[in-house]
Protein backbone atom coordinates (compact mmCIF):
# COMPACT_ATOMS: atom_id res chain seq x y z
CA UNK A 1 0.00 0.00 0.00
CA UNK A 2 1.79 3.36 -1.15
CA UNK A 3 1.65 6.99 1.29
CA UNK A 4 -1.72 8.02 -0.23
CA UNK A 5 -3.78 4.77 0.30
CA UNK A 6 -2.51 4.74 3.67
CA UNK A 7 -3.52 8.42 3.86
CA UNK A 8 -7.18 7.93 2.25
CA UNK A 9 -7.70 4.84 4.71
CA UNK A 10 -6.56 6.97 7.87
CA UNK A 11 -9.12 9.86 6.83
CA UNK A 12 -12.07 6.95 6.31
CA UNK A 13 -11.08 5.98 9.78
CA UNK A 14 -11.13 8.83 11.21
CA UNK A 15 -14.63 9.62 9.71
CA UNK A 16 -15.69 6.48 10.84
CA UNK A 17 -15.07 7.08 14.59
CA UNK A 18 -16.97 10.70 14.47
CA UNK A 19 -19.95 9.01 12.46
CA UNK A 20 -20.12 6.39 15.76
CA UNK A 21 -19.22 3.28 13.94
CA UNK A 22 -19.80 0.48 15.60
CA UNK A 23 -18.46 -2.33 13.93
CA UNK A 24 -15.54 -3.30 11.15
CA UNK A 25 -18.27 -3.40 8.90
CA UNK A 26 -19.36 -0.07 9.22
CA UNK A 27 -15.95 1.56 10.31
CA UNK A 28 -14.91 0.76 6.35
CA UNK A 29 -17.81 2.11 4.82
CA UNK A 30 -17.06 6.09 4.48
CA UNK A 31 -19.92 6.71 2.49
CA UNK A 32 -21.99 5.00 5.30
CA UNK A 33 -20.71 6.90 7.71
CA UNK A 34 -20.82 11.02 5.56
CA UNK A 35 -24.21 9.78 5.98
CA UNK A 36 -24.84 8.83 9.24
CA UNK A 37 -23.08 12.32 10.29
CA UNK A 38 -25.81 14.20 7.92
CA UNK A 39 -28.20 12.19 9.95
CA UNK A 40 -26.90 13.25 12.93
CA UNK A 41 -26.76 16.80 11.74
CA UNK A 42 -30.32 16.57 10.59
CA UNK A 43 -31.04 15.21 14.07
CA UNK A 44 -29.81 17.57 16.37
CA UNK A 45 -30.99 20.79 13.41
CA UNK A 46 -34.34 20.20 14.65
CA UNK A 47 -33.64 19.93 18.48
CA UNK A 48 -30.57 22.83 18.62
CA UNK A 49 -31.23 26.07 17.12
CA UNK A 50 -28.70 27.17 14.35
CA UNK A 51 -25.52 29.35 15.85
CA UNK A 52 -23.14 31.49 13.81
CA UNK A 53 -19.61 30.23 14.19
CA UNK A 54 -16.27 32.34 12.85
CA UNK A 55 -13.17 30.21 11.86
CA UNK A 56 -10.10 31.77 11.20
CA UNK A 57 -8.08 29.11 8.58
CA UNK A 58 -4.88 31.15 7.22
CA UNK A 59 -3.25 27.75 5.91
CA UNK A 60 -5.07 27.12 2.11
CA UNK A 61 -5.21 23.09 2.24
CA UNK A 62 -6.86 23.84 5.93
CA UNK A 63 -9.34 26.05 4.76
CA UNK A 64 -10.24 23.96 1.43
CA UNK A 65 -10.43 20.36 3.77
CA UNK A 66 -12.77 22.40 6.00
CA UNK A 67 -15.34 24.03 3.56
CA UNK A 68 -15.16 20.89 1.92
CA UNK A 69 -15.89 18.89 5.09
CA UNK A 70 -18.84 21.34 5.68
CA UNK A 71 -20.38 21.13 2.48
CA UNK A 72 -20.30 16.99 2.88
CA UNK A 73 -22.78 17.50 6.15
CA UNK A 74 -24.74 19.81 3.98
CA UNK A 75 -23.20 23.27 5.62
CA UNK A 76 -22.52 26.31 3.51
CA UNK A 77 -19.58 27.81 4.35
CA UNK A 78 -19.20 31.16 3.39
CA UNK A 79 -17.89 34.58 4.19
CA UNK A 80 -19.50 38.33 4.48
CA UNK A 81 -18.07 40.73 2.03
CA UNK A 82 -14.63 42.26 2.87
CA UNK A 83 -13.77 39.48 5.19
CA UNK A 84 -10.21 37.97 5.60
CA UNK A 85 -10.09 34.92 2.89
CA UNK A 86 -8.56 33.24 5.97
CA UNK A 87 -12.60 33.53 7.79
CA UNK A 88 -14.81 30.52 7.28
CA UNK A 89 -18.55 31.39 8.77
CA UNK A 90 -20.72 28.62 9.34
CA UNK A 91 -24.51 28.39 10.45
CA UNK A 92 -25.11 25.27 12.98
CA UNK A 93 -25.98 23.72 15.94
CA UNK A 94 -23.19 24.48 18.49
CA UNK A 95 -22.93 21.03 19.34
CA UNK A 96 -22.54 19.44 16.35
CA UNK A 97 -19.48 22.23 15.52
CA UNK A 98 -17.94 21.50 19.16
CA UNK A 99 -18.59 17.55 19.24
CA UNK A 100 -18.36 16.49 15.21
CA UNK A 101 -17.50 19.07 12.73
CA UNK A 102 -14.29 20.67 14.14
CA UNK A 103 -12.69 17.61 16.22
CA UNK A 104 -13.31 15.86 13.03
CA UNK A 105 -11.48 18.54 11.05
CA UNK A 106 -8.66 18.81 13.64
CA UNK A 107 -8.07 14.85 12.94
CA UNK A 108 -8.27 15.26 9.66
CA UNK A 109 -6.38 18.59 9.08
CA UNK A 110 -3.63 16.64 11.40
CA UNK A 111 -3.24 13.39 9.13
CA UNK A 112 -3.22 15.20 5.50
CA UNK A 113 -0.89 17.96 7.22
CA UNK A 114 1.46 14.60 8.17
CA UNK A 115 1.14 13.60 4.90
CA UNK A 116 2.01 17.19 3.05
CA UNK A 117 5.09 17.49 5.70
CA UNK A 118 6.73 14.06 4.69
CA UNK A 119 5.88 14.28 0.88
CA UNK A 120 7.28 18.10 0.82
CA UNK A 121 10.64 17.18 3.07
CA UNK A 122 11.45 14.02 0.45
CA UNK A 123 11.07 16.54 -2.41
CA UNK A 124 13.16 19.27 -1.26
CA UNK A 125 15.79 16.59 0.09
CA UNK A 126 15.52 14.83 -3.42
CA UNK A 127 15.57 17.84 -5.79
CA UNK A 128 17.13 20.69 -3.93
CA UNK A 129 19.31 20.16 -0.88
CA UNK A 130 20.02 16.79 1.04
CA UNK A 131 19.19 18.63 4.46
CA UNK A 132 16.27 19.81 4.92
CA UNK A 133 16.00 20.54 9.07
CA UNK A 134 15.49 24.49 10.38
CA UNK A 135 17.96 27.13 10.46
CA UNK A 136 20.84 27.11 12.86
CA UNK A 137 20.59 28.86 16.38
CA UNK A 138 23.39 30.94 17.15
CA UNK A 139 23.95 33.29 20.12
CA UNK A 140 23.09 36.85 19.53
CA UNK A 141 26.55 39.13 18.98
CA UNK A 142 27.45 41.23 22.03
CA UNK A 143 25.63 44.83 21.68
CA UNK A 144 28.10 47.95 22.06
CA UNK A 145 27.32 50.31 24.65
Amino acid sequence: MDAEQRLREKLRKIEALFAGAATAGEKAAAGAAAERIRRQFSDTKSREKAEEFKFSIPDPWSRQLFTALCRRYGLRPFRYTRMHRQTVMVHAPASFINNTLWPEFQELSDALSAHLMIITERIIREEVYATTGEADEIPEPARLR
